[in-house]
């Protein structure tokens, strides 16, 4: 991409009918370190890699919680996604306090899609910077949406976003239709996060592997609050992984230029690794 006279404001029209501003957005969520996410009748799953900005420092946090039956992954502008997560958490706070009970989550994705879609329509702010996968469990079983900075919303069998995420869709896609005698929407709580840290595996490049410092995993399912698992946590399903040979390599997945930076104008029809129909 490069800088030309329609770029100036996220309002302005180019002649092929396209908003660069947003599409550099969703450029944004491509750059970011990978996330997928998978689901099945009784749980769905968020896997991540995380960055870290060099090798004196912390990795940033990829995955959120936000309430007890939701959370989120992230790819593209970290400080973007703190600032979305920070809203989303305002409103599951409100919606217990009015109505007593957990916000559904179609209510609250489709007010988060309308609130990315305000930044494309309004000269005076950027679109946010950030694509996410949210995974929930309501009275429907569990969910897995994705969002993009277009302000598009999808719901999702498995999904995948981010840097070099296209092997770790695939390896969904193959396990989505049934490969190697996988029923997806069968699999128990452990399958799904072995599918997760397999789908990871394969979105590290270069020399690095998937390890604790560097791996995340986030779990909901019906009559399981959102867990997140990390460090000494998530050692045994990676060394389940390693005895399977599927420890993956990558090198700059521990790296990261500033911010997390992914930008994708969101859910693509090709970027979407298994599209289900939003309700």
């Amino acid at each position: 991409m490069f800088r030309n006279q329609y770029d100036t404001d996220v309002t302005v029209w180019s002649p092929e009918g396209r908003l660069l501003q947003v599409e550099y957005a969703m450029e944004s969520v491509k750059q970011g370190s990978a996330t997928v996410g998978l689901r099945s009748k009784t749980h769905a799953v968020l896997g991540a890699l995380k960055r870290s900005v060099s090798e004196l420092s912390a990795h940033q946090k990829k995955i959120l919680d936000i309430d007890s039956h939701l959370g989120i992954g992230i790819a593209g502008l970290t400080a973007d996604a703190r600032s979305l997560a920070k809203w989303m958490r305002t409103e599951c706070l409100n919606h217990r306090y009015v109505y007593g009970t957990p916000i559904p989550s179609g209510r609250l994705l489709a007010d988060l899609a309308d609130r990315h879609q305000r930044t494309t329509q309004t000269y005076v702010r950027r679109p946010y910077g950030v694509g996410l996968l949210v995974v929930s469990c309501d009275k429907g079983g569990p969910h897995l949406h994705q969002t993009c900075p277009s302000g598009n919303l999808y719901e999702a069998h498995a999904a995948a976003i981010g840097a070099r995420s296209q092997s770790g869709r695939t390896y969904l896609e193959k396990i989505h239709e049934g490969g190697d005698g996988v029923d997806l929407a069968g699999a128990n709580r452990d399958d799904l996060i072995m599918h997760a840290l397999r789908a990871l595996a394969g979105c590290v490049g270069g020399d690095g592997e998937l390890t604790k410092e560097n791996g995340s995993v986030g779990v909901v399912g019906i009559g399981e609050d959102f867990t997140l698992i990390e460090g000494d946590e998530l050692q045994p399903y990676l060394d389940r992984l390693e005895l399977e040979g599927g420890g993956g390599g990558g090198g700059d997945a521990d790296r990261e230029d500033g911010d997390d930076a992914d930008g994708d104008d969101g859910p693509d029809p090709e970027a979407m690794a298994v599209e289900a129909e939003t309700e």
